[in-house]
């Protein structure tokens, strides 16, 4: 039976229980776009093809460590001239691909050799966990044991004990953790090995990730001699 409302027989303990713990992550997703411009309209698009196929096949390449492969955004346009009202005599095209990766030693051969390619920008890496992630459900657990404990300090101070669990609540805190982005950009992700004849492995350290949950819980408690 339980008691929607405390009474001098039923007391009863509200209080908040927090989880938190840090943890590798297991994704990286990185963003890739790929420019052409040209004065023929067409020629750009031919040009902004070829580097968008070449890009998903060195993308593809990478099998089963690559988890998800999008395209974001294609555009050809015109340049409008900063002044006056003449004809465009130059085309820019752009497509945006994002990529989302498990094995972060592929992720750290793959960077490099993107961004040494023409006209080709990198953006990333933002580390993420998996949606379904062993590490919500621990930091849920963790949640409820600290609840279960401050409780229990509350009734040991008033020299008696737990009795039955009225309710217990997403605080709403965290349900899906948090996590810290990081990483390179543009200006920093150009490489160019000579004596290699190619671009190098980049050495990415991963940044652990932040997952925290937090519940409320209310107890009744057995009734105190005071």
């Amino acid at each position: 039976m339980t008691h929607a409302h405390p009474t001098p027989e039923t007391p009863q303990v509200t209080v908040r229980g927090e989880g938190r713990l840090e943890v590798e992550p297991e994704l990286a997703r990185i963003a890739v776009a790929v420019t052409a411009r040209g004065a023929d309209r067409a020629g750009v698009l031919a040009d902004l093809t070829r580097r968008n196929t070449e890009v998903l096949d060195l993308i593809k390449a990478r099998g089963a460590a690559m988890s998800k492969l999008e395209t974001g955004g294609f555009s050809v346009a015109p340049e409008r001239p900063r002044r006056g009202k003449g004809e465009a005599r130059v085309h820019r095209g752009h497509v945006r691909v994002t990529v989302e990766l498990t094995d972060f030693t592929v992720l750290g051969e793959l960077v490099p050799e993107l961004a040494d390619r023409e006209q080709t920008e990198v953006n990333g890496p933002w580390w993420e966990l998996r949606p379904d992630s062993p590490a919500y459900a621990e930091a849920r657990r963790l949640a409820v044991t600290e609840a279960v404990r401050r409780a229990r300090a509350y009734a040991e101070a008033l020299d008696t004990s737990l009795g039955s669990l009225l309710e217990l609540s997403d605080a709403g805190a965290g349900e899906q953790g948090a996590f810290r982005r990081g990483g390179f950009y543009p200006a920093a992700a150009s490489f160019a090995d000579e004596d290699a004849g190619g671009a190098p492995s980049l050495d990415l350290e991963p940044q652990r990730q932040e997952v925290t949950a937090e519940v409320v819980a209310r107890f009744t408690m057995l009734p105190p001699a005071l």
